[in-house]
């Protein structure tokens, strides 16, 4: 198991590893910066390296759509992990997130 990272692709940013409460906090952060330096109007934040996700995972995608918004930017999720899927779908957000 690999920490988390969050980086600048060529479509916009792809995280990685384990979303949780020890990683979180920098991911916010960090993915708040990259998004602002994207210059695509639509930024993709490409999932599929994310290994498990927590409750975490969904408050990060959700915090990137609000970042991108502030920015006047529209975000998709490519690959969104099962398990992030299915804790928005418990809360009843699911339909907040764009996917690729």
């Amino acid at each position: 198991m690999m920490l988390a990272s969050v980086e600048k692709t060529g479509s916009g940013l792809a995280l990685a590893g384990v979303l949780d409460y020890r990683t979180g906090a920098h991911l916010r952060e960090q993915g708040r910066q990259l998004l602002a330096s994207c210059e695509q109007a639509v930024v993709v934040v490409d999932c599929s390296a994310v290994e498990k996700a927590s409750s975490v995972g969904v408050s990060l995608l959700l915090a990137f759509t609000r970042d991108a918004q502030a920015v006047g930017k529209q975000l998709k999720v490519q690959a969104m992990p099962t398990d992030i899927q299915q804790i928005a779908d418990v809360c009843g957000i699911v339909e907040l997130f764009e996917t690729v």
